[in-house]
């Protein structure tokens, strides 16, 4: 009788039946995954679908409310034991958690110096065991040099190398790639292959639908919050992958067609050749009365900066804004409203709002010239203009005095609408405008966008939601700061997720 095979090593990690709820929303739903050990395993899912919040559940930051989280076969450490959790499993984020102020080394053993016989810390062995880690995994950087003097690929190497010290050998990487370039990608890839040849195991997520067939073994696509499938990355063709992202058959989502907008309308926006030499490059658009045009993309594609140069937020190196026939002066914020641009920020908390102050002198600030004369405000005409603006966006407040602090998410959202309308703008600039608000403002929000191109007023809206992308006439994807496809309305969901993951769905 032959020899029995041996049983399958068990995962490194691995979750089950994992739910977890913020108040009424449900973040993930008995979702599951298991990572095998020395796999590249890739986690994909549009925006909401429950990775990050899986991610702080596998990394200890949290508790689920139901399902176990196993490592190796054993259940997870006491959510207290951080020393235990950083030995099984570490996350590199795209946001880094360097301190610049300190050295590598110090960087790379924050908190464990050794000491010498007088209890002060001994440098010179700090400075040898950072050398010979980032030696063991090939990292070519100077432990002494400040942190702060780091590249972003240099950076990401010293976080594995630091996960690593701890004893993990599984890394979770989030979105590792967003700020690099493709020869950085690459070598980013090559690392991860020797590391593997090392022992250690890769949770990889991105948006890059290509790099996931470029370095993965394995993907799994949650959805909803749910998870739908896992399956090796090499029997998964690219068109299945993003169907399973998106839930979409064939068949388009109800949507109102609107009129065409006249092609002798005037042009609101003029962009032409806009550069500016990092994120973005030769980008040309034009925007005529009445018209939505959507820019599609994920994080890194370019769209929230080139919104911003439009908006006079950015500078470009190269290339001309010009709006309703005016050219602004290239970054200048009051420029671009004398223009007559309105602009809707993609972060309400720390762009959009002042928070300490009224509902009724955040919508008015940027339009001064209507509240008094010789630099004088009138509180009868600035509350008389919050009044208006209050009723036509259905803000939801006992009046324009309170501070904005005291409105909900979807109301807050409106007081920055309301503001970007004050001025009666020629063009209206957009950045992912429903992000964080429930779904009843968000319908309201999309159809008063709808109402104002609808009186003549041209609109941009930059976002890589698709609702919000589903009011355009229509959509420019931009892809690494290059504008690489256009599709009119009517498009299918799973078209808009591959142009925008860079996939060619005919390919």
């Amino acid at each position: 009788m032959g020899e029995s095979a041996s049983p399958p090593p068990e995962p490194v990690a691995e979750a089950e039946r994992i739910t977890k709820r913020y108040g009424e929303t449900v973040a993930l739903d008995r979702a599951h995954i298991r990572i095998r050990p020395g796999e590249t395993h890739a986690l994909v899912g549009r925006n909401g679908a429950g990775k990050s919040t899986l991610v702080s559940i596998l990394t200890g930051l949290q508790a689920p409310d139901d399902g176990e989280i196993r490592f190796s076969g054993r259940p997870a450490p006491r959510l207290p034991d951080r020393n235990a959790w950083r030995a099984r499993v570490a996350c590199v984020y795209q946001k880094t958690t360097i301190i610049p102020e300190l050295t590598v080394a110090e960087n790379l053993y924050l908190n464990r110096h050794d000491h010498n016989g007088l209890g002060l810390v001994s440098w010179k062995s700090v400075w040898r065991k950072a050398a010979e880690l980032l030696e063991t995994w090939s990292v070519d950087v100077d432990v002494r040099m400040p942190a702060r003097e780091l590249g972003v690929e240099q950076r990401q190497f010293v976080e594995i190398a630091r996960a690593l010290s701890f004893g993990a050998r599984f890394i979770i990487l989030d979105e590792p790639t967003a700020q690099l370039d493709g020869a950085a990608i690459a070598r980013l890839f090559d690392r991860m292959r020797v590391m593997r040849e090392q022992g250690v195991t890769f949770l990889f997520i991105s948006h890059h639908l290509q790099e996931i067939y470029e370095i993965c073994d394995t993907v799994t696509v949650f959805r909803d919050a749910r998870h739908i499938l896992t399956a090796p990355v090499a029997q998964l063709p690219q068109g299945d992958l993003v169907a399973a992202m998106t839930g979409e058959a064939a068949g388009l989502r109800d949507r109102r067609v609107r009129p065409a907008v006249p092609a002798e309308a005037p042009v609101v926006l003029d962009v032409r050749e806009l550069n500016d030499g990092e994120v973005y490059r030769d980008v040309n658009l034009r925007v005529r009365a009445g018209e939505i045009v959507g820019l599609a993309g994920l994080g890194g594609s370019g769209k929230t900066e080139l919104a911003e140069t439009i908006v006079g937020l950015r500078a470009p190196r190269a290339g001309t804004v010009e709006v309703a026939g005016h050219r602004p002066r290239a970054g200048s914020v009051p420029d671009s409203l004398a223009a007559g641009v309105g602009f809707v920020p993609r972060d309400r908390h720390h762009q959009g709002l002042v928070p300490l102050m009224s509902i009724a002198d955040n919508v008015t600030m940027t339009v001064p010239e209507r509240l008094g004369s010789a630099g004088f405000v009138s509180n009868r005409r600035r509350d008389g203009l919050a009044h208006e603006m209050i009723t036509n966006l259905a803000i939801k407040t006992p009046g324009p005095d309170l501070p904005v602090t005291g409105l909900s998410g979807g109301n807050q959202q409106k007081v920055v609408m309301a503001r970007a309308l004050a001025g009666d703008p020629r063009l209206l600039v957009l950045i992912t405008p429903s992000a964080g608000v429930d779904v009843r403002s968000k319908e309201f929000l999309l159809g008063k966008v709808e109402e104002i191109a609808e009186n003549g007023t041209g609109v941009v809206i930059a976002s890589d939601e698709l609702d919000d992308l589903r009011l355009c006439d229509r959509v420019l994807v931009m892809f690494r700061g290059r504008v690489t496809a256009e599709l009119a309305a009517g498009w299918h969901d799973h078209e808009m997720v591959a142009a925008m993951e860079g996939v060619d769905l005919d390919a």
